[in-house]
């Protein structure tokens, strides 16, 4: 019975940090903007392309998290943010042309299980013709992904990611790559931190990548065995 019931508790266990790992912030925003016209943000939590989670629902403090916005002249600000039912809202006016990126890195508080979690998302925005700021070292997260957002993405053309870990190139990251279509496949960076795929559909790509490893360690009076990083972008791809 004992036997059982331990069993039971650990199928359990791996079922929410199964669930959990699913979820992941997300930044929606248009890929393009226009200097001195107002842009507009979202953040939810959620699956790729699913329904987000109410805020009442999100994992531990993730709704705390703090978002930042880098100019192509790499100043950095604090955006403030406003909270829906189950999102976030932001907006900024770009002041000059180039390419803004606008990023989100957040530890959860509470480890899930023996595990720390941290959740980054970006967004990068272009504005004008001018490809200044088009740097994936200007989202200083521990870990990020960059598409080169000076280039029209269209569909049957390979589409290259660059992942950062600690401002250095990503080697062996999981990537997941989810299309509109519902379609997903799992692909591996190279040593110098590139993965890439052909997109097939055109639309929104939901792009994650993510590392874990063990390590121990005290977290909010909890002690941790494990910590999974992952991050976030969204791609738009035409016809």
């Amino acid at each position: 019975m004992i036997a059982k019931k331990l069993i039971l508790s650990l199928v359990a266990l791996v079922a929410a940090i199964s669930n959990l790992h699913a979820h992941a912030l997300w930044i929606q925003t248009s890929p393009t903007g226009a200097a001195g016209k107002e842009q507009k943000v979202k953040i939810i939590y959620a699956e790729p392309d699913q329904k987000p989670e109410k805020l009442s629902e999100w994992y531990s403090d993730v709704k705390e998290f703090e978002l930042w916005l880098t100019a192509p002249d790499g100043k950095k600000e604090k955006l403030p943010t406003v909270a829906g039912d189950d999102f976030f809202t932001s907006k900024f006016t770009p002041a000059q042309e180039g390419i803004y990126t606008i990023s989100i890195g957040h530890t959860a508080k509470e480890p899930g299980g023996t595990t720390v979690y941290q959740f980054n998302a970006s967004a990068l925005v272009k504005v004008g013709k001018t490809a200044t700021g088009n740097d994936a070292t200007f989202n200083k997260n521990d870990l990020s992904v960059f598409a080169n957002a000076s280039q029209d993405y269209k569909v049957n053309k390979p589409l290259i990611l660059n992942i950062l870990y600690k401002s250095a190139p990503g080697e062996k990251i999981a990537v997941t790559v989810s299309s509109p279509s519902g379609w997903s496949k799992q692909i591996e960076t190279n040593a110098k931190g590139l993965a890439e795929f052909t997109p097939i559909w055109p639309g929104t790509y939901y792009i994650e990548a993510s590392k874990s490893w063990k390590e121990s360690g005290i977290q909010n009076g909890k002690e941790y065995k494990t910590v999974w990083r992952a991050a976030t972008l969204l791609v738009d791809v035409a016809k």
